[in-house]
């Protein structure tokens, strides 16, 4: 069995925590987690690619886990996350080698991004649940700062964050959105998610992103990154999964798109259907190009 290793990358000026499980050569692939997840949720994941001769590299974004947050005035945009690809990249690939990129949620839809701009480094993309929050009308965007303006000063007016008594206390409000949850995973999570404090532990996550973001999601600027992503690329859903009412345009737009949904699982494919996910990926990579 292949045992991680964890390392410190710098990329766009913030240093990431990165999580490695090199199972041997048959090419590498950057696992990127979503919103107000962590590196380590693709543990079960990343095993099985392993085990199957595959190098799987994981990381933290910015403000999440153990890397950086940003700096005092900073924030957190796709653009950002982007960039920090742009940079990790050639880092995370071995001597310059094309990687299977595959995202989660807010994860998916940043690689999708980047897979839009660029697939220089690219060999696949896959986006599970993660095409994109719903659309909002450019009309609400002064709504949508204002709203940034309000929970940004009453997040600078708190003492601090609050804190929790414990792990267990952490995995009970993870629980709220995941009630299947186990609790050898659960707390696993719980524990990489969290850093202790006098009294308890708190999230490790920056409290900014709790905060509303300035800038609306436009779904026309968004099709046209799928339009242009030009590499093998696979969507998997989940049975009782995120859906957009506009998920058949948005799955239209990627030229080469293959569906695939796993049955019986909400969002959190990747916690809690991890052998499943696996198969899909380890099929998938078995088909695309060198």
């Amino acid at each position: 069995m292949v045992s991680p290793a964890e390392s410190r990358v710098t990329a766009n000026g913030i240093e990431h925590h990165v999580v490695e499980w090199d199972g041997g050569e048959r090419g590498t692939v950057v696992l990127c987690h979503g919103f107000l997840d962590i590196a380590w949720s693709w543990d079960a994941v990343a095993r099985r690619l392993a085990a199957e001769g595959r190098r799987a590299v994981a990381f933290d974004w910015r403000g999440h886990g153990e890397s950086d947050w940003v700096g005092a005035g900073g924030y957190y945009h796709f653009p950002d996350y982007v960039l920090d690809l742009e940079e990790l990249l050639p880092q995370l690939a071995r001597d310059g080698e094309r990687v299977h990129l595959v995202g989660h949620s807010m994860g998916g839809t940043a690689c999708s991004m980047y897979a839009g701009t660029t697939t220089e480094r690219l060999r696949s993309v896959t986006l599970i649940e993660g095409i994109g929050p719903p659309a909002h009308p450019p009309e609400i965007v002064p709504d949508r700062f204002g709203a940034f303006l309000r929970t940004v000063r009453q997040l600078r007016e708190r003492s601090g964050p609050k804190s929790m008594r414990d792990t267990r206390d952490a995995l009970a409000r993870m629980r709220v959105q995941n009630p299947d949850l186990p609790d050898e995973l659960g707390l696993f999570l719980a524990e990489r998610a969290t850093r202790p404090v006098p009294g308890g532990v708190v999230w490790r996550f920056d409290p900014l992103h709790r905060t509303s973001s300035p800038m609306p999601f436009l779904i026309e600027s968004y099709l046209a990154f799928l339009r242009r992503i030009d590499v093998p690329t696979l969507v998997i859903g989940a049975a009782r999964g995120y859906r957009v009412p506009d998920e058949a345009e948005r799955l239209a737009a990627i030229p080469n798109a293959r569906l695939h949904e796993i049955p019986d699982v909400g969002h959190m494919i990747h916690w809690l259907a991890a052998d499943p996910l696996a198969d899909a990926l380890l099929s998938f990579f078995g088909d695309a190009p060198v």
